[in-house]
């Protein structure tokens, strides 16, 4: 993070905030606002960790910090730890420890060693609004605490940030989950990676996930997840990108043309406005025609299908990992609506319907056919029109975009038995 300090807000202080509330000193609600709390809190933590207490998050801050965003720390190993001993110091579990150094032998720990020691929350937040650095403490938080979970990056965005795929599971069958294609639909990011969570949790511990074994589940399927495939366009809507960056004047410069929608909240696109869920090759062309008839004719805040099948990197990135792997299954993430999208047209993929009704008894939604005017180019679309196999649009929850954080409980409860349910059938 860059240096913060009194009078300075947005995401960066909701991700100081954050740190600060698991670190034991900052016992108030997130706002994202470096007043006189905030500046308290950073100034105990610097005594404690014995920096000079100026009250400003620069880098020494930040780093004594890090700890509490990726959820574990490194710890030398001193003479008479245990594992049930370390877990009492820092306020874990024995079990979560000895997930996290698999191959070390609990009853001969060597001394001068370093473990990771999870701490006693999940890796994923859940308290504050997502952007592609929270992500990133998140990914990395999931792979220190279960070094089972492998990463990988598919691409780049358009403003550089990677694309990560996180990958779970022995089994011979390949399943990919992915969430945010839209940028106001960022709450998907936390909801995949908490399941990802729950169920190498599941798997550790022998229990289930939606009421099915995680260990079934994962000695079938190797589960693919792409958090975040937008996220120049979730750092927008979520402050991460500020008034005072290059990219957010030219984002506004495109939804001047746009008054109608709200700005920031409104936008959907990637950040050069594209939207990525319209811009892959099945029946882009079509596509193209409805939303050119509504107006979107150029780079706006949603509903441009952009300058050609692929024209955007993510969209090209998820394109080809998929290609990549040949998946038996896909579902793409989005909110909102509370409906399974399951066909494309008139093409119904074998036992895609089964498998849809299964999803949608699983989580309480609807499966239904998606809007004509919302039907081409779509990530589904393709993988369906490519492959043949069952691919589904989950339109998560119900409101408005963005749906709030409060909504995430509510949106684990019924996707959780979904996904579960998905990677079972596929």
């Amino acid at each position: 993070m860059k240096a913060l300090r009194y009078g300075s807000s947005g995401n960066d202080v909701y991700i100081l905030q954050l740190a600060l509330r698991r670190s034991g000193r900052f016992p108030f609600g997130l706002d994202g606002v470096y007043g006189t709390r905030t500046l308290n809190a950073v100034r105990r933590f610097q005594t404690a960790e014995g920096l000079t207490p100026d009250g400003v998050a620069g880098s020494e801050t930040n780093a004594a910090l890090e700890p509490y965003l990726l959820g574990s720390l490194r710890v030398t190993l001193r003479a008479g730890d245990t594992f049930y001993r370390l877990a009492r110091r820092y306020g874990t579990s024995a079990g979560s420890i000895a997930a996290a150094n698999p191959g070390m032998d609990a009853a001969a720990l060597p001394v001068g060693a370093e473990i990771t020691v999870p701490l006693g929350f999940d890796a994923v937040p859940t308290e504050i609004p997502y952007s592609s650095a929270l992500t990133g403490y998140a990914v990395q938080g999931l792979m220190l605490r279960y070094p089972f979970i492998a990463a990988e990056e598919a691409g780049r965005s358009v403003l550089g940030s990677p694309l990560t795929v996180l990958s779970i599971g022995s089994g011979g069958k390949e399943v990919f989950f992915n969430a945010a294609h839209h940028a106001n639909e960022w709450i998907t990011t936390p909801l995949v990676l908490g399941f990802l969570e729950e169920l190498a949790k599941a798997y550790v511990s022998g229990g289930s996930v939606g009421g099915v074994a995680a260990a079934e589940l994962l000695s079938s399927v190797r589960l693919y997840v792409m958090p975040l495939v937008d996220p120049d366009g979730a750092d927008l809507v979520t402050g991460a990108i500020s008034p005072d960056m290059p990219a957010y004047a030219d984002a506004l410069a495109i939804a001047e043309g746009y008054p109608d929608i709200p700005f920031p909240s409104g936008w959907k696109a990637n950040i050069a406005g594209t939207d990525l869920n319209l811009n892959y090759p099945a029946e882009w062309q079509r596509a193209r025609e409805i939303k050119f008839g509504l107006g979107f004719t150029g780079p706006a805040p949603r509903d441009y299908v952009g300058e050609a099948p692929l024209s955007a990197p993510e969209a090209a990135a998820v394109h080809a990992f998929s290609e990549a792997h040949g998946f038996a299954l896909a579902v793409a993430y989005h909110t909102q609506g509370g409906e399974i999208y399951w066909s494309f047209g008139d093409i119904e993929p074998p036992r895609g319907r089964e498998i849809g009704e299964a999803l949608a008894e699983a989580s309480g939604y609807t499966l239904a056919e998606a809007p004509y005017a919302s039907g081409f180019a779509g990530y589904k679309d393709w993988f369906i029109l490519n492959y043949g196999r069952p691919a589904f649009t989950v339109e998560a929850g119900r409101g408005t975009n963005p749906l709030p954080l409060s909504e995430l409980d509510a949106l684990k409860k019924a996707n959780y038995p979904l996904m579960a349910k998905a990677m079972e059938l596929a």
